[in-house]
């Protein structure tokens, strides 16, 4: 049984679930002050809308909610079906610790109380 759809409802689902798959993905790309909510994602990219970032590449920063998970340098891939498909050249991911530029011992004390 094959089904059909007149192109103007077509439009307004297809519409429909990308605005679904926004609002329950809390992940977003920042490329400078833009940000671009994702659809989905997979081990190496995601898809965004394709109307919303038509030439977005390079460095970007990969947030869920207000927590940087990484920075990444991105490249798009593909378009289909409204999605732009980035893949991720390179991936770092975020950490809570600032890096040392000397060697610290295991067991050294964290500070040095006076006398």
């Amino acid at each position: 049984m094959m089904t059909f759809l007149p192109p103007d409802v077509q439009a307004g689902l297809d519409a429909a679930r990308k605005l679904a798959q926004k609002k329950s993905s809390r992940l977003r790309v920042q490329a400078g002050d833009q940000v671009f909510h994702i659809l989905r994602t997979w081990d190496n990219g995601f898809a965004l809308d394709a109307d919303e970032a038509p030439g977005l590449r390079g460095l970007v920063d990969l947030y869920d909610g207000a927590r940087l998970l990484s920075q990444c340098l991105i490249v798009a891939s593909e378009e289909e079906a409204g999605e732009m498909r980035f893949e991720f050249k390179r991936t770092t991911e975020a950490t809570g610790e600032q890096p040392l530029d000397f060697y610290r011992e295991p067991n050294a004390p964290v500070a040095l109380l006076p006398r």
